[in-house]
C-alpha cells in the first residue's frame, strides 16, 4: 500500500560556493570543491535537492603543534614540514587542506607576514586541492599576516580567516581585492552569526563569498547546542534569510582531540577501552552528527576518522526510493 508522506516545502536555498581555482580560472589547482545548493534539511532528499555531498578538510600547521601521541604517530615524519604534511593529508583523502599559520603567533615562532605567505605558496605548489588558510588566533598579528597571504595567493580562490565580529575588516577587504572567500566565525550565537555576515556584506563582499564557522563543540561537550545552531541557521536560510544562506564549516578535530574521553589514558580509565580507538571514534561521531545538523565542510585530524566519516556521508547521500 502506497504511503503519502507529508513533505515540507521551502522558499530558500543554501548558496553554492566554490573553493579553489584551476589554471583556466586563474589559479593553479588541479581540482576545485563546491559545496551548498540544498533546498531541504540535511540528507532529506525526498523533500528537496541536495546536489553536492559534504566534504572534509584535514588540518595541518606550519609548526609542530604538539598534538596527542596518537596523532603525532600518524604524522611523525611530516609534522615539522607543512609541505610534506599537506601532501600526506591529500594521500589520506582530504578534499581540502586546512592550513593554520600557528607559527605567526607572538608566543610561538612569531613568523613574519612574508614568511607565512611563502609557506602558503609552497603548500599551494605541493598539492592540487583547494586551500583553507587561517591565522594564528592573535587578532593584531592576523590582521598583518592575512592580507599579505591573500595578495601572495591572488587567483587561487582561498578560503581565508578567521573574520570575527570585532576583527573582520582586514580579512574581508583582502579577500575582496584578491578574489578569495572569507571564513566568518561567530561564538555559537545565531544572531552574532547573522550580524557578522551583514557587516561583511556591507563592506562590499557578497554573501555568496562567505562560509560560516559557527564555532563547534565536541560530542559530550555541547554538541547538541552546536547542532541546534546549525539547524536554526538552515531553517532560517530555507525560509529565505539571505544572511544565513552560506555553507557551514566545523572545526571538529580541534574540539574532539581535547575531550577527556578522547585523550584520557587507559591506565586512568581502563573501562573506557583502547584510547586510540576511542579518540578516533570521538572525532568521527562528532563529525557525522554535525553533518546531519547541516555542516558542509568538516575539519578533521586523524585519517581513520576521515575514512569513517566519508563512508557515512556516502551512505547518507543515497537517495531513498519513496
Amino acid at each position: 500500500m502506497a504511503t503519502n508522506m507529508l513533505k515540507e516545502r521551502y522558499s530558500g536555498k543554501i548558496n553554492t560556493v566554490t573553493l579553489g581555482a584551476t589554471k583556466e580560472q586563474g589559479g593553479t589547482r588541479t581540482s576545485t570543491v563546491t559545496v551548498g545548493g540544498e533546498t531541504t534539511m540535511p540528507f532529506l532528499q525526498f523533500e528537496g535537492d541536495m546536489p553536492l555531498k559534504p566534504v572534509i578538510a584535514i588540518e595541518i600547521q606550519d609548526i609542530n603543534p604538539g598534538w596527542h601521541p596518537v596523532l603525532n604517530e600518524v604524522y611523525a615524519d611530516v609534522i615539522d614540514n607543512p609541505v610534506a604534511w599537506a601532501k600526506k593529508a591529500v594521500e589520506f583523502g582530504a578534499d581540502l587542506v586546512y592550513l593554520k599559520l600557528a607559527g605567526a603567533h607572538p608566543d610561538n615562532a612569531n613568523k613574519s607576514p612574508e614568511d607565512c605567505a611563502k609557506i602558503v605558496k609552497d603548500v599551494l605548489a605541493a598539492v592540487g586541492v583547494p586551500l583553507i588558510v587561517v591565522g594564528c588566533g592573535d587578532d593584531e598579528k592576523d590582521n598583518a599576516v592575512l592580507p599579505v597571504v591573500a595578495e601572495a595567493a591572488a587567483g587561487e580562490n582561498l578560503l581565508i580567516g578567521l573574520a570575527k565580529q570585532d576583527s573582520y575588516k582586514s580579512v574581508a577587504a583582502a579577500a575582496m581585492v584578491h578574489k578569495h572567500k572569507v571564513l566568518a566565525q561567530s561564538p555559537l550565537d545565531i544572531n552574532i552569526c547573522k550580524q557578522l555576515n551583514i557587516l561583511i556584506s556591507e563592506l562590499g563582499l557578497s554573501a555568496e563569498n562567505v562560509l560560516i564557522d559557527p564555532s563547534t563543540a565536541a560530542l559530550g561537550y555541547g554538541i547538541e547546542y552546536t547542532y541546534s545552531i546549525l539547524e536554526r541557521g538552515r531553517l532560517g536560510a530555507l525560509a529565505g534569510d539571505k544572511m544565513l544562506s552560506q555553507p557551514v564549516i566545523c572545526q571538529v578535530g580541534y574540539e574532539a582531540w581535547r575531550a577527556k574521553e578522547a585523550v584520557a589514558s587507559e591506565e586512568d580509565f581502563p573501562n573506557w577501552g583502547n584510547q586510540a580507538d576511542r579518540a578516533i571514534l570521538w572525532e568521527a561521531m562528532t563529525a557525522t552528527g554535525l553533518f546531519q545538523g547541516g555542516a558542509h565542510v568538516m575539519v578533521l585530524r586523524h585519517p581513520e576518522a576521515v575514512r569513517l566519516v566519508k563512508k557515512n556521508v556516502e551512505e547518507l547521500m543515497i537517495k531513498p526510493e519513496i
